[in-house]
């Protein structure tokens, strides 16, 4: 399930941003969480299975369109089809306008949008 990031999960935040290669640096980290925090066009949301967190995505939202900013889940449930469970959810979401990537998510978004398109065209 897909939950609005809060303050006090932060840390929780922090430890899944820490999985992404680019977010190894706790200065970085600090950096990405305080523009959660401040920015309202920057959204958090992190991905809760039974009590845990285990996954999140962090879009930044311009004109009608959402760029995906930050997509990180535990490794220990990588390869569950979690990351595009979480752009499926967002993709949902009734303030959601059109998703895209940025340079850095930009391979796995494309992956999620084509396999996301291929679905809706089943039924």
């Amino acid at each position: 399930m897909l939950c609005r990031y809060k303050k006090a999960y932060e840390k929780i935040a922090m430890g899944l941003l820490s999985f992404m290669p680019e977010h190894k640096d706790v200065k970085k980290l600090q950096e990405t969480i305080c523009k959660y925090n401040s920015d309202p066009n920057w959204q958090l949301f992190l991905w809760k299975q039974a009590e845990d967190y285990i996954g999140l995505v962090g879009v930044e939202t311009k004109d009608s369109q959402w760029i995906v900013r930050h997509i990180s889940v535990d490794p220990s449930h990588r390869g569950e089809g979690l990351g595009i469970e979480m752009i499926r959810q967002l993709s949902k979401m009734d303030l959601c306008g059109s998703i895209t990537s940025d340079s850095l998510t930009e391979p796995f978004i494309q992956k999620c949008l084509t396999m996301l398109e291929g679905a809706d065209n089943e039924y």
